[in-house]
């Protein structure tokens, strides 16, 4: 049984929900792959810890602030691959980009293998459930592209614009799935 809770932002309504104790998912209204991540029945609970943290969080970031990754008891469900993708994605720091390929690069030798797909970074990128704490927003193209985000790239672009992210260098894709 997973709890959920919805909260405004400056990016719109946000989706929390919770096993109970740890924070298992965060969606932007409309993003795809919402819950997706999530096996069984969520419930409305607007008075977990968990939440009142991850709002406590949220409202920090949001004013400005950079708080840590780690203060927060996260439990995004899925397979061990995708779980080592999110792992690199809270490596990222705050205000700075990486490419798929340069995580690709590290899963590779996370896994001793002589190289990894970037097309299979992006899918575990693409489904990361817990948006904005897991800075999933960070991973751009290797041409600069802001491809690849389930959120809306308007929601990409707001959050690295609000990061301070120097956006010169770094473009809209024209077509695509990931539009």
């Amino acid at each position: 049984m997973y709890y959920e809770t919805t909260c405004r932002f400056p990016v719109g309504t946000i989706t929390l929900a919770s096993d109970g104790t740890a924070l298992a998912g965060l969606w932007l209204e409309n993003q795809k792959y919402f819950g997706g991540t999530l096996n069984g029945e969520m419930a409305q609970k607007d008075d977990l810890p968990i939440f009142e943290k991850t709002v406590n969080w949220l409202e920090r970031y949001f004013s400005g602030q950079n708080p840590a990754i780690g203060e927060l008891p996260l439990a995004p469900a899925g397979k061990p691959f995708r779980q080592e993708v999110w792992k690199l994605l809270c490596d990222i720091p705050y205000g700075e980009t990486t490419t798929y390929g340069e995580i690709a690069k590290k899963m590779a030798v996370k896994l001793n293998k002589p190289g990894m797909s970037a097309q299979a970074v992006g899918g575990a990128v693409g489904h990361n459930p817990i948006s904005i704490i897991i800075p999933c927003h960070r991973v751009v193209g290797s041409n600069g592209s802001l491809t690849g985000y389930a959120g809306g790239i308007d929601k990409k672009m707001w959050l690295l614009r609000h990061e301070g992210v120097n956006m010169e260098k770094l473009t809209v894709p024209v077509k695509g799935t990931a539009l």
